[in-house]
């Protein structure tokens, strides 16, 4: 039964039998996770790891949080098709005491262990680092997808980025992991570290890879930096109108990654939803579920009803703000209006949320084509988080 909870929303096991193996002995198997502390806030994407690792808990094991406070100020170039800026020693640091903070809204206090790399990576002196570095060579490296991409687009790769998945790898045989947990886009650093264990004769890990969680545009990894994230630590009504705002076709990948519901009842609500139920009240659900699971039951209904109050039944927020929009006599298409209210990066965008049906005025929800003229004044939403007040007034002529 603990493979089949362990296998659920997990992208690939390296190897499967010998995690299998391992579990049958009973006893407790050695789990880490890394976390560059690179940004000051956790988001979702980061809790498909904890999720696991929490399961990893239920079941008896011993969970590690690694924060790579060390890797950190390398900067890890997965997914990368340019060098990113090392962070120094105080700004990895700050960020590691929020992570400190933030992960125990998913692991068990009680259970879990926090390890820094730089516990190990500090002693380390440039001939032991030059040592790490001689069980590899450059071919080997070029072998990952983001280096050979940047490699072969004559895109520049700095010599320290090399360091980065040996440190990582190394860390697994400091720490003599069983399990390593991480994103897809980590399998190569992942996979170093069990050749590193072999090379320095110790058991090779299991490696366990999970999805990339997509932020909330559908498109892009969930990312601070890129701001299409949902932090843990954010308000309730925060985090559920977030929630509200991805698309139909996102919530089901949301569900499938971020709920505890039985695959077989998220199958039914897809079935449901196929045969006519409204998207909404599911995603309803889903929201409720995860704002639930970081502020109480009781927040994730007052949620809920906050947002039905505030969207569904036109009360207008205290912070919307007023924006006024100059037209022609001929009017302004609504894309422009969009776009001008800054509630759009550009007016191509505004047309993809028009056609994507996530635009409404005074509540209704709209679609391409429609013109506003001098002298309206409305209430436009677009998604489910921007909000303004709106006044056409007729552009005014210039004269000689």
């Amino acid at each position: 039964m603990s493979i089949e909870i362990l296998r659920r929303g997990t992208a690939e096991i390296l190897l499967e039998s010998e995690l299998v193996t391992r579990l049958a002995r009973g006893e407790p198997l050695r789990v880490k996770a890394g976390f560059d502390p690179t940004a000051p806030d956790l988001h979702l994407g980061h809790t498909l790891l904890l999720n696991k690792m929490r399961q990893f808990q239920d079941l008896g094991h011993e969970v590690i949080f690694l924060i790579g406070d060390f890797t950190g100020m390398i900067g890890d170039p997965s997914g990368k098709n340019e060098t990113r800026p090392p962070l120094t020693r105080e700004a990895v640091a700050a960020n590691a005491l929020t992570y400190r903070k933030q992960v125990f809204r998913v692991l068990d206090e009680n259970k879990t262990r926090i390890m820094f790399n730089s516990e190990w990576m500090d002693q380390q002196s440039a001939v032991d680092l030059i040592r790490l570095a001689s069980t590899h060579t450059v071919a080997r490296m070029l072998e990952r997808d983001d280096f050979h991409k940047r490699y072969t687009g004559n895109q520049p790769i700095a010599i320290h980025e090399f360091l980065y998945p040996l440190v990582q790898g190394y860390d697994s045989v400091a720490m003599k992991a069983d399990i390593e947990l991480g994103g897809t886009d980590q399998k190569f650093n992942l996979l170093m570290g069990r050749e590193l264990q072999k090379h320095f004769g110790q058991t090779p890990q299991v490696v366990m890879t999970l999805p990339l969680l997509v932020g909330l545009d559908g498109v892009k990894k969930m990312s601070k930096s890129l701001g299409n994230y949902i932090g843990i630590a954010e308000s309730a009504d925060e985090m559920f109108g977030k929630l509200m705002s991805i698309s139909d076709e996102t919530m089901w990948t949301y569900f499938e990654l971020l709920s505890f519901k039985p695959l077989a009842e998220i199958e039914k609500l897809r079935t449901a939803v196929a045969e006519g139920m409204n998207p909404r009240d599911v995603k309803f659900q889903l929201g409720q579920e995860i704002v639930a699971r970081f502020h109480g039951v009781t927040a994730g209904v007052q949620a809920q009803e906050n947002f039905i109050a505030r969207f569904s039944q036109g009360v207008i927020p205290t912070d919307c703000p007023e924006v006024v929009v100059t037209v022609s006599a001929e009017g302004l298409r609504l894309a422009n209006v969009i776009h001008s209210a800054g509630l759009a990066e550009s007016t191509s965008k505004a047309l993809q949320l028009l056609r994507q049906g996530a635009v409404r005025i005074n509540g209704e929800r709209v679609a391409e084509g429609v013109v506003c003229h001098a002298g309206e004044a409305f209430l436009l939403q677009v998604g489910k988080r921007r909000v303004a007040k709106v006044k056409a007034c007729l552009m005014k002529k210039l004269t000689m």
